[in-house]
């Protein structure tokens, strides 16, 4: 028979597990939303957008290779949130974090709970870029 502290353990790991794969899937509803137009889907920087820019769209595919194979996951944080400038997305500016924030105080009308919203977010964007790293 099993204990109370195997089936704890086993129903914790289903839960974080289910967790991470509800994240790369809002991860990916927003990502596809927000940032294919430019990226691509596949997130080779292929979008139909960025032929229209004047610089090149990254390969996003690539951000473990192009980091010693660790997945740079604050660095894709501070990118979304604005606070690590890309000049295509428009300087110090938090474009996805403030437009994130936004959005949820609308929903929500709680400003707190808009700031705890618009960090999920970002980080479910996060997971789903790791998840399809080369």
């Amino acid at each position: 028979m099993f204990n109370m502290k195997t089936i704890g353990t086993a129903v914790c790991l289903s839960f974080a597990a289910a967790t991470v794969g509800l994240a790369d899937d809002l991860g990916k509803q927003d990502y596809m939303q927000g940032c294919a137009g430019c990226h691509g889907e596949s997130g080779m920087g292929q979008g139909p957008l960025a032929e229209l820019l004047t610089i090149d769209v990254p390969d996003l595919t690539t951000l473990s290779a192009r980091n010693d194979g660790k997945f740079p996951m604050l660095d894709v944080i501070h990118v979304i949130d604005g606070r690590m400038g890309v000049r295509a997305h428009g300087g110090a500016m938090p474009i996805w974090g403030l437009i994130f924030k936004e959005n949820a105080a609308g929903d929500s009308g709680l400003l707190g709970g808009a700031e705890a919203i618009a960090r999920g977010r970002m980080l479910s964007i996060a997971y789903y870029l790791e998840s399809i790293q080369k």
